[in-house]
């Protein structure tokens, strides 16, 4: 039960397009009182993208070697992460012993729920003893043990943001993948991963351009879509099963592969990568269980042009940025983080059936005390 304590968290975020951190400050009882403070965003120099890169796939169960270089990348994306939350607290003149807790989410590098795996690394007791903070951590563990997917961990937080909302909506985080939300009248909460988004897209541009992403969609409005190739790509299997789904950064690499044994050049590969995008969200419409009358988008893709047109054509209903309701689409999963820290100490739920298909809601996070907040061992 609400015990009507206002808390101030920061929320961490670093998605899977690994381009950077996020960083958010709120106030929050944890159920529907959310007060964003401030954000700021902290983009990761090339080098540091290409050592998360390099780590992909690699997790609790990998060799001794490889686990070695995920514990360096560990410890210097914590020392990102820190650094961009003393440029939060800085900017919003809030002290640190003014923050109740930090929800890090650290950067996912392998996720496979189908096996029981996920990996989110990042250095969470290196961070509580830098701030002298509370921090949680590790929010999909809990729930993949469980039979859960681990993923997506957001809706809730669209739920309590929603409330004053005309329902059904629908939310989607175009980030490296895409998350769907759906947010029914009667307080329903679906949600999943519907398929690949930015990742795909930057990889390819990147790739063939150096660039890190096709800024509004510019390369892709030039190409045409390959037919038979997004035909196929449709017909995978992951897009008909039910709710219970989510992706890993790199479970459609092949789809990049096969463009580039196609031969397509710069323009076609963005723009069938581009329809893949957008055709798999209106292809997850068949699991709600009615059309939403609006969508709301946040992440980097809502800044994509030629995406939220596509979806605006396609969807026949208002296709916005998250903005248009006065929501923060770039700090929206930070945000979230550092609500699902506060709900981890208060012990409510923060994955259901509906979300991720654990059997039962479900907390989940590990809570890593300060050294300083520690009490000494007596000595023998």
């Amino acid at each position: 039960m609400p015990d009507n304590q206002i808390y101030t968290a920061v929320g961490l975020m670093s998605g899977s397009s690994h381009d950077g951190v996020d960083a958010a400050l709120i106030k929050t009882d944890g159920y529907e009182y959310i007060e964003p403070v401030m954000s700021v965003t902290t983009p990761y120099v090339r080098d540091l993208r290409d050592k998360i890169g390099s780590v992909f796939n690699i997790h609790q169960g990998s060799g001794a070697e490889d686990l070695a270089r995920l514990k360096e990348v560990e410890d210097t994306i914590t020392r990102a992460h820190n650094a961009t939350v003393y440029e939060l607290l800085a900017k919003s003149g809030i002290a640190e012993n003014k923050v109740d807790f930090i929800g890090f989410h650290g950067h996912t590098t392998h996720h496979d729920p189908e096996n029981g795996i996920t990996c989110q690394i990042g250095n969470a007791q290196m961070m509580a003893d830098e701030f002298g903070i509370p921090v949680v951590a590790d929010f999909r563990t809990a729930d993949v043990k469980a039979g859960g997917q681990g993923a997506p961990l957001a809706p809730i937080y669209h739920h309590a943001r929603s409330s004053k909302l005309e329902k059904p909506v629908g939310v989607v985080n175009l980030g490296g993948v895409a998350n769907l939300t759906y947010l029914g009248a009667a307080g329903e909460i679906l949600a999943f991963d519907s398929g690949p988004a930015n990742a795909l897209i930057d990889d390819w541009i990147f790739k063939k351009t150096g660039q890190n992403f096709d800024k509004d969609g510019d390369i892709a409005k030039k190409g045409k879509v390959h037919g038979n190739l997004l035909t196929k790509w449709l017909e995978h299997p992951y897009f008909k099963k039910d709710h219970k789904k989510s992706l890993d950064r790199n479970d459609f690499d092949f789809v990049r592969e096969e463009v580039e044994a196609a031969g397509l050049s710069l323009e076609d590969g963005a723009a069938t990568l581009t329809a893949f995008t957008v055709d798999t969200i209106v292809k997850a419409l068949a699991l709600f269980p009615n059309s939403p009358k609006r969508w709301l988008i946040s992440g980097g893709g809502r800044h994509n042009e030629f995406i939220m047109y596509a979806l605006m054509r396609k969807l026949d209903v208002p296709v916005e940025p998250v903005e248009a309701v006065g929501w923060d689409g770039d700090a929206l999963e930070a945000e979230c983080f550092g609500y699902l820290a506060v709900r981890r100490f208060l012990g409510e739920p923060i994955s259901f059936p509906t979300t991720t298909g654990v059997p039962n809601p479900m907390t989940g996070g590990e809570i890593f005390e300060p050294a300083s907040n520690v009490p000494a061992q007596a000595e023998l």
